[in-house]
């Protein structure tokens, strides 16, 4: 054997070494980002003429690079929307890379592909989309949010008269931020309700009558949110579902984070009237436990999207043959090259089976009802609002928005938990508080008490 295969082989189970210990660990620390100085200091050049060889590269994640990271599965990580990816779904992360699968055409990815749609038929299952509805898996939210409303903006702009006027579509203010993220890209308007709360159908239906006539012209879609990623909040789906067939609009339901719940038959009946959705947006990265980076898109009626997003040239031609059936992800949203990233989360539901998920999410549920109560019993903190889905927002009292950063940097610093402040708009002031989002089923209650405590 010659001695670059012997050097792949070391490698190769190095690599392995590596992952089985991270995966199978259970007392994972929480890292810690360092300065760029700091890591150059440690590492010196990585990028040179000659190389440094796999063995010192890999010596040096290990022993540097890999500490300053934070893992989102830490069970003490609850800040942002943390993630939880199962073992399945990494170890076929590894495969999925190591299959150099391109993911964009049917002719290139048959069998990808086939497993995505296989985990898409369930996903799509859980929403209530009338038959013929389905979906592809994008890179995130933001990516499946402006793969909607630009599906959206030309299924508007079938009609000669909307041509050449700028879209306007109308979100509440506690939507994502990549709601406005992607209207920058679409080049869209966007109108934001003023309330964190939940936006009701009525509040909507009084935003457009306040409209005027040209911003009346100019609105095509509204954009609901199917748990808001600061409170967990649902909007009225069935009300907001209701103003858009009214009114002729294209009604988007974002649930990157919440659509998870889905499957929680605690909390399904929140969701009722997503079915009526002309699209949605739901991110297996979040709480369908799969690594990221995997967000999905689902389209009530996949033909318009393939309309707005399937793109032309002499060399993509052979995959549209008829000799290259099959279905082609990348007709459906943003972009052309793409991984088979629905692929960890297929292996994992044929794995550990649906049943798996739905005990799983709903762990996340429980959890955030137990911090509830464990904050209730505590004088030194109190619960901001009730725990809507995972989300659970609370104030340390006497606290100003200075003690909230102290605190969340020393934590952090010690390795001990990760949790973040938010702000929170009550009336017409906005308050700093702390925040907590369950995902990781292998949080405790012992995890929370140490957090609550560590407020003292």
């Amino acid at each position: 054997m010659h001695k670059i295969d012997i050097d792949l082989v070391e490698m190769t189970l190095d690599v392995m070494k590596y992952t089985i210990d991270r995966i199978s660990a259970t007392n994972s620390k929480i890292g810690k980002p360092k300065k760029e100085s700091e890591l150059k200091a440690l590492v010196g050049e990585t990028v040179t003429h000659e190389g440094i060889g796999g063995e010192q590269a890999f010596k040096l994640w290990k022993n540097h690079l890999m500490k300053a990271n934070v893992p989102a599965d830490h069970p003490r990580h609850l800040a942002f929307v943390p993630a939880s990816p199962t073992r399945a779904a990494v170890m076929f992360d590894l495969v999925t890379s190591a299959s150099s699968i391109h993911g964009a055409y049917w002719m290139e990815g048959a069998g990808g592909i086939f497993c995505e749609n296989e985990a898409m038929r369930w996903m799509v299952s859980l929403t209530g989309l009338p038959e013929g509805a389905f979906g592809v898996f994008t890179s995130g939210g933001t990516a499946a949010n402006l793969s909607a409303i630009v599906t959206a903006r030309e299924y508007w702009r079938r009609d000669d008269t909307y041509k050449r006027e700028k879209g306007l579509i109308i979100t509440s203010i506690g939507a994502h931020s990549s709601i406005k993220a992607m209207a920058k890209v679409a080049d869209v308007d966007i109108l934001l309700v003023d309330s964190e709360e939940k936006l009701m159908g009525n509040d909507l239906r009084k935003t457009i009558d306040s409209l005027n006539f040209h911003q009346r012209k100019r609105l095509f879609a509204v954009v609901a949110t199917g748990g808001t990623t600061n409170a967990g909040i649902i909007d009225d789906l069935d009300g907001i579902a209701q103003v858009c067939e009214t009114e002729n609009l294209w009604f988007h339901v974002d649930a990157a984070y919440g659509g998870g719940a889905l499957i929680a038959d605690s909390v399904r009946h929140l969701f009722n009237g997503i079915e009526r959705a002309d699209s949605i947006t739901i991110d297996p990265h979040k709480w369908m436990f799969s690594p990221y980076d995997c967000g999905a898109v689902i389209y009530k009626n996949p033909e318009l999207a393939k309309e707005a997003h399937s793109q032309e040239g002499s060399y993509l031609d052979i995959f549209k043959d008829d000799g290259a059936h099959g279905f082609n992800p990348t007709d459906y949203q943003i972009q052309l090259t793409r991984r088979v990233r629905g692929l960890p989360l297929w292996f994992s539901l044929a794995t550990h089976g649906t049943n798996k998920y739905k005990e799983a999410v709903e762990r996340g549920l429980e959890l955030a009802q137990l911090a509830g109560k464990l904050i209730a019993n505590e004088p030194h903190v109190e619960l901001v609002r009730e725990p809507s889905l995972s989300c659970v927002l609370y104030r340390r009292i006497g606290w100003n928005p200075e003690d909230y950063t102290h605190w969340t940097y020393e934590n952090h610093k010690s390795g001990f938990a990760l949790v973040t402040p938010t702000k929170w708009k009550s009336g017409n002031e906005y308050e700093t508080v702390s925040r907590f989002c369950f995902i990781n089923p292998d949080t405790t209650e012992k995890d929370i008490q140490m957090i609550l405590d560590s407020m003292k």
